[in-house]
C-alpha cells in the first residue's frame, strides 16, 4: 500500500497542540575525537561563555572535518538501544525510532518547503525505523555546492557553516569549570576546530497517540547530569545566527528560530545560547533563550512564518497516518519533493530491511523475544 498525505491546507493543524510526552534520557553514546562509537558520555561538554570580538574565522585552515559522506545509518543509535534493552530486560515501548534530524524535518513541513527530503523506513515488531536516505542527502549536496555563488564580500559557504563549529568551540569546556585551568578557558581561541566528537542522548518522547525513540546530538550541558534517571537535563544548545539589523535579518532569525525551537524541543533541551555575529563572522553579542517561550514570544512579536502549536498538530497527524499506511514488512520512501504539498510514502522493496536495521540488532530481538517468551512460560 501506497499513499500521500496532505500537507495543505495547514489551517486544520491550528488549535490547541496534541498531548507531548516530555523528552527523557534513558540512554547516551559518544562518538570520540576519531569519530568512533563509544558507550558512554566521554565527549560530555561544559558550557562557559565564551570572550565576545572572536573571529569565528580563526583556525579554518586546520578545520578536523568529520568525513559524513559515508552512510551510518541507525546503527549508532541501534548499539545504544541494544545496551538498554540488555539493562532493563525488555524492549523499548516506541512506535519510532528515529534521529531527531528526520523529526525536525517532518515538524517544520508545513512552513518548509524549499528543500525537501527522503528518508527510508521499515515496521519490525510493530515499531518503525526511519532512517535519512544517504543517496538523497549527498546528491542534493552536490546540487547546492554547484548552485552556491558566494555574495559579494561575503566569506565561502564553507567557511560560513565552520563558524557554528568554532562557536561551539570557543564556549566549551571538557570539563567542568573548577576542574579546568584558568589557561585552557583563555584560550580556546586556539583550540584545533574538529566536529568527530559528539555527545549523543537518547531519549523517549511522544506527540498525540505516538510514542517516539529519538537520538540526537545535545552540544553542553550547564551544570551537571542529575543522578536520577528520566530527571530534566540543563542541556544548552549552541547556535550562530547574523546580528539583527533591519527588517529582512529580523525575519531570517525569525524563521531560524522555528529550527531551533523544534531541534530542542524534541530532546528536551531548556536552554538555546545563540552568538550572534558580524556578516564578516566577528561575534558580537550572545543571547539566552529558553526553549520553552520561544513559541509564546514568537506569537506575541506577530510572527506569521510559523505556528509551534501547528508543528506538534502536524506531526502528531502525520506519525499516525503513517503507522496506518506503513503497515507491511520490506523498505518504505517517505519522500517530500521541494515546493511540494505532499509527503509521499510507498514500498522500494518488498521484503527485508535494507540496511536500516543491522544484523546485531535483530539477532537481539529475536534472543529477546525467546528469553521473553520462556520467562512467561
Amino acid at each position: 500500500m501506497a499513499g500521500a498525505f496532505e500537507i495543505q491546507p495547514i489551517g486544520r493543524f491550528s488549535g490547541e497542540s496534541e498531548a507531548v510526552k516530555r523528552p527523557k534520557e534513558i540512554a547516551c553514546f559518544s562518538y570520540d575525537e576519531k569519530h568512533e562509537f563509544h558507550l558512554d558520555d566521554r565527549s560530555l561538554q561544559w558550557y562557559y561563555p565564551p570572550e565576545l570580538g572572536a573571529d569565528l574565522s580563526k583556525g579554518f585552515d586546520q578545520f578536523d572535518k568529520h568525513d559524513d559522506s559515508k552512510d551510518e545509518h541507525l546503527d549508532s543509535l541501534l548499539k545504544t538501544i541494544i545496551a538498554h534493552e540488555e539493562e532493563e530486560g525488555k524492549k523499548i515501548d516506541a512506535h519510532i525510532v528515529t534521529w531527531r534530524g528526520m523529526m525536525t524535518k517532518i515538524m517544520s513541513a508545513p512552513f518548509e518547503d524549499r528543500d525537501g527530503f527522503e528518508m527510508n523506513a521499515t515496521l519490525y515488531q510493530d515499531c518503525i525505523f526511519i532512517e535519512e536516505n544517504h543517496a538523497y542527502k549527498e546528491a542534493t549536496r552536490e546540487e547546492q555546492q554547484r548552485k552556491q555563488q558566494p555574495r559579494r564580500g561575503q566569506p565561502p559557504p564553507e567557511v560560513m557553516t565552520y563558524w557554528g563549529y568554532k562557536f561551539e568551540t570557543l564556549c566549551c569546556l571538557p570539563r567542568p569549570w573548577g576542574e579546568v585551568t584558568r589557561d585552557f578557558i583563555e584560550n580556546r581561541d586556539k583550540e584545533i576546530v574538529s566536529n568527530k566528537a559528539q555527545y549523543c542522548s537518547v531519549v523517549r518522547t511522544g506527540l498525540g497517540k505516538t510514542t517516539m525513540c529519538l537520538g540526537g546530538e545535545v552540544d553542553a550541558i550547564w551544570d551537571s547530569k542529575p543522578m536520577q534517571k528520566g530527571a530534566p537535563i540543563n542541556w544548552i544548545e549552541l547556535k550562530t545566527s547574523v546580528e539583527i539589523r533591519d527588517d529582512r535579518t529580523m525575519q531570517n532569525f525569525e524563521r531560524k528560530l522555528m529550527k531551533f525551537w523544534i531541534q530542542s524541543f524534541l530532546l528536551g533541551v531548556p536552554k538555546i545560547i545563540v552568538g550572534f555575529r558580524s556578516p564578516q563572522g566577528i561575534l558580537t553579542k550572545l543571547e539566552e533563550i529558553q526553549t520553552a517561550k520561544i513559541p509564546d514570544t514568537a506569537a506575541k512579536r506577530g510572527v506569521q512564518s510559523w505556528n509551534a502549536n501547528m508543528c506538534i498538530n502536524f506531526a502528531s497527524s502525520f506519525l499516525e497516518w503513517l503507522r496506518n499506511t506503513l503497515n507491511d514488512e520490506g523498505v518504505w520512501r517517505i519522500r517530500r519533493q521541494p515546493r511540494s504539498g505532499t509527503i509521499e510514502v510507498f514500498q522500494v522493496e518488498e521484503v527485508g530491511h535494507g540496511r536500516i536495521l543491522t544484523d546485531e540488532f535483530i539477532d537481539w530481538r529475536i534472543k529477546l523475544s525467546l528469553n521473553t517468551a520462556s520467562g512467561n512460560t
